[in-house]
């Protein structure tokens, strides 16, 4: 099971509605079950930094089977999971990257960049659960 295009689209609106609510232009990208990009999408005036970053927390995410910001908490120096940002080509270690599930069944992750790390995980967060009703 993985998630189709379609999914990806109404997640990816649901999370630029939210972005708008708090008024901070994002990344929003969108990964299946095997980390391949779904769809993206850069809102007006996002960061240009930040487009990277919001693929890599989807894709760290799905790497991982947990949100990033856990990845983050994991990989702090001393712990079971130090320097795990180097691998894979770079990881991103902090929140925005909020898997999307049906059920147990992991069937992809999205990624958000281009605010502070609260507002990042807020977004994605918004548009995980818009795909619980899809």
């Amino acid at each position: 099971m993985s998630i189709t295009l379609e999914q990806a689209e109404k997640i990816s609106d649901t999370a630029k509605q939210k972005a708008q609510e708090i008024n901070v232009p994002m990344n929003i990208a969108i990964v299946d079950a095997g980390a391949n990009l779904v769809s993206f999408h850069r809102m007006d005036k996002a960061w240009l930094g930040s487009v990277d970053i919001a693929i890599r927390k989807a894709k760290t995410a799905r790497y991982f089977d947990m949100n990033s910001g856990e990845i983050g908490k994991l990989s702090q120096p001393g712990g079971p999971l130090y320097q795990i940002e180097v691998s894979n080509g770079g990881l991103i270690s902090f929140p925005g990257g909020v898997l999307l599930k049906k059920g147990e069944d992991i069937v992809g992750a999205i990624g958000v960049s281009g605010g502070s790390v609260d507002q990042d995980h807020e977004v994605a967060s918004a548009g995980a659960a818009a795909f619980q009703s899809l």
